[in-house]
């Protein structure tokens, strides 16, 4: 059962949501649990990563649903956003949080009904390569696909990702276990590293993106050994 977010302040709005969730549910034999929202500093406040996909109105009280989406990305990379408005010229802006989709009001169960599958199979195509992090800022689902490598610094973790950075106290082997199906490699005792996001390899050096990171010299041998399986078995199942 995925779980389903309607942040609409409208009464009228928000129960058509719903009739199309559950309409859709019929027609495709599943289930989904929905929760409503009025606005979104309510759907933010003590935010659970739980939710497959959020439909958000961008005109509402108190905090827009553009701003609203910003502020949840920072915690949820891979909930799947369709934006709900009046006006067209908002579109663009969608790109920025990594929207799957609007709808225009008054929404047509047709529209909805393509969109709402699209936003679930991306969803589940992501959701297999997320984990959650918990931090001193809250409760964070990160995508692997946009990690680039963790960190460590005096018992502190940094999680970098294309777009941000998540701080926690915690240790890299607990990290290097818990990331070690997902391919990331151990260059040194300080870093893990995903080998997605690495352009080269220099001595005992490793660029990672635009970080250069060091190899250290008792784990060189071993690193590149994983490295080349890992692009081998990359190669194999493309």
């Amino acid at each position: 059962m995925k779980n389903i977010a309607i942040v609409e302040d409208e009464d009228h709005a928000a129960l058509v949501l719903v009739e199309y969730i559950e309409r859709y549910a019929t027609e495709n034999k599943q289930k989904f649990h929905i929760t409503r929202f009025y606005n979104g500093e309510e759907f933010l406040e003590n935010y659970k990563c739980a939710y497959a996909v959020v439909f958000m109105d961008i005109q509402m009280p108190k905090k827009n649903g553009m701003e609203a989406a910003l502020l949840l990305r920072k915690y949820d990379k891979n909930i799947s956003i369709i934006f709900i408005t009046n006006l067209v010229q908002y579109a663009l802006q969608g790109y920025e949080v990594d929207a799957v989709s609007f709808l225009i009001k008054p929404v047509s169960y047709y529209d909805f009904s393509l969109k709402f599958k699209k936003a679930l199979d991306i969803y589940i195509l992501h959701e297999e390569r997320t984990f959650t992090v918990n931090s001193a800022g809250g409760l964070y689902r990160i995508s692997t696909d946009k990690l680039m490598y963790v960190e460590i610094i005096n018992h502190r973790l940094f999680y970098h990702l294309v777009d941000d950075v998540i701080e926690r106290t915690g240790a890299l082997s607990g990290v290097e276990e818990e990331l070690s199906t997902f391919g990331f490699l151990r260059c040194n005792k300080c870093y893990l590293v995903n080998p997605k996001f690495i352009v080269k390899v220099k001595g005992c050096t490793v660029q990672v993106g635009d970080h250069t990171l060091q190899i250290s010299r008792p784990r060189r041998a071993g690193f590149m050994a994983e490295l080349a399986n890992w692009y081998a078995g990359s190669i194999g199942g493309s």
